[in-house]
């Protein structure tokens, strides 16, 4: 009778934990979900759209500037581009801040010294450094591009089979150069975690490369597929949804606790 009263009340802990757990991460969702968007509508506004309620109440919601793809009947419409890795870098850190103030505000407080630490390593070793590997080698890129792409075999252009593959060959060296660069860049933010862990946290703990650590560089790969097709409705989706992908660093950092 006795054993079954604890086993009882060990199911009843081990459910109430599991609940604030997912109270906490729903909260930090949130709270990541509100950095993401209000960066967003920093860098639509700088690109001139407008943020005045009542002008977006009146564009119709395919109009939007977080859901507006291109189309080429209308190539002059105005649609929001997240090529620019300022922007990722602003969206990327505005999702770190809004997981670290979820974190604060629905988790533990012994729990917010190794948020902060994470905080660090997410922005480092995820954001700054991948995308300046990827930066350097796209400038490196397109200063020796023309000489580059010439190597590449084309087909006589005959009709629009044709045109697509010479369109696909001209753009496999700078795709190969981005998920290179982008891999390299990981590998190196990843480096760069456990050297701060080590020295400047003093906590000997091997950072693995984790499936999350790619989230935030959607973007590079859309960059890549951009490459491929230009202007396209597709590529302008790609980076509609680089902004859900932003919001991992800021979860990461808010359900953050230490090992």
């Amino acid at each position: 009778m006795q054993v079954n009263k604890i086993g009882n009340n060990i199911d009843q802990t081990y459910v109430s934990e599991k609940k604030r757990d997912s109270n906490i991460k729903n909260g930090v969702m949130l709270t990541s979900a509100l950095g993401v968007g209000t960066a967003l509508a920093h860098v639509a506004k700088r690109q001139g759209f407008s943020l005045s309620p009542s002008k977006i109440m009146h564009t119709p919601v395919k109009d939007w500037a977080i859901f507006g793809l291109y189309n080429k009947n209308k190539p002059d419409r105005k649609v929001l581009n997240l090529d620019n890795p300022l922007d990722i870098i602003e969206i990327a850190s505005a999702s770190v801040i809004g997981g670290l103030a979820g974190g604060a505000i629905f988790d533990d407080k012994k729990h917010l010294k190794a948020k902060l630490k994470e905080s660090v390593n997410q922005f480092l070793g995820n954001v700054l450094v991948p995308i300046a590997c990827v930066g350097a080698a796209s400038k490196l890129y397109n200063k020796h591009k023309e000489s580059i792409v010439n190597f590449m075999p084309q087909l006589a252009e005959k009709g629009k089979v044709s045109k697509f593959f010479n369109k696909v060959f001209r753009a496999i060296p700078g795709s190969i150069a981005t998920i290179a660069s982008l891999g390299v860049g990981i590998f190196a933010g990843n480096r760069v975690s456990n050297v701060l862990n080590e020295k400047i946290f003093h906590k000997k703990v091997k950072r693995e490369i984790k499936t999350s650590d790619f989230a935030p560089h959607v973007d590079d790969l859309g960059m890549a597929i951009s490459m491929m097709s230009e202007k396209s409705p597709f590529s302008s989706f790609v980076q509609r949804v680089v902004p859900l992908f932003l919001c991992v660093p800021g979860i990461e950092v808010g359900t953050h606790r230490e090992e």
